[in-house]
């Protein structure tokens, strides 16, 4: 309405308001109107970037599974979801990948990662530089977390009643078995400085007598 106003037909009135209409209606050009940018897109981009400059955040937990009622545990090449809680075998180093929610999660006595194979296996392996070492925690609406691998899209890490590892390729993320709760560890302190509580103990040394002044050296001062 407004342009309409400012911008008659009339012939005789075009050229007066063709200055006015430049000023309040310019023209854009084509490539000028850029989209707002997509936020959830860039956090996807950047989280499948490994992180090489920042420094590794690692966490120490327990991850108990749903299923089974038991913590998972790395024992060599074996993975599973048996451990008590508290047991040095369930203690794992979680560390992150990227600055999303990308991590490698390692156990502190076997040192092994957690890995899958192409077969949808989960794994034990001394070296967990490769993608398929590396999974994203996922918190669900439930409260539970789940892992996905990152080099195999839609498969999680799975466990059946018996603590045995699912087949990745059969699991989903509504499904009980791919669920886990994050727990403390109720062992000693992963830190080697802090497994051998010391006490303060006082240095006594031996006491020492004090020299008694001559009476006459301190009339003849």
């Amino acid at each position: 309405l407004y342009q309409k106003q400012l911008c008659p037909n009339n012939e005789q009135r075009l050229q007066t308001k063709k200055k006015l209409c430049i000023l309040f209606f310019p023209l854009h050009k084509k490539g000028e109107n850029h989209p707002s940018p997509n936020f959830n897109q860039y956090v996807r981009t950047q989280g499948a970037v490994t992180d090489q400059l920042s420094r590794r955040q690692i966490r120490v937990y327990q991850l108990y599974s749903r299923t089974s009622g038991k913590h998972v545990q790395i024992q060599g090449k074996r993975v599973t979801a048996t451990a008590e809680d508290g047991n040095m075998y369930a203690r794992l180093f979680v560390e992150t990948d990227t600055f999303g929610s990308r991590v490698r999660i390692r156990g502190a006595e076997s040192g092994r990662y957690i890995c899958m194979n192409r077969k949808g296996k989960l794994v034990g392996k001394p070296n967990g530089r490769s993608r398929d070492c590396i999974f994203t925690e996922i918190v669900l609406e439930n409260n539970y977390t789940a892992f996905q691998n990152a080099k195999y899209e839609g498969w999680y890490v799975a466990f059946t009643r018996k603590g045995r590892p699912i087949k990745a390729s059969r699991t989903r993320e509504n499904q009980r078995e791919v669920h886990f709760i994050k727990r403390l560890h109720t062992g000693p302190p992963p830190f080697p400085n802090t497994d051998q509580s010391k006490h303060f103990e006082f240095i006594r040394f031996p006491s020492t007598r004090r020299a008694k002044r001559n009476r006459k050296s301190r009339t003849s001062s």
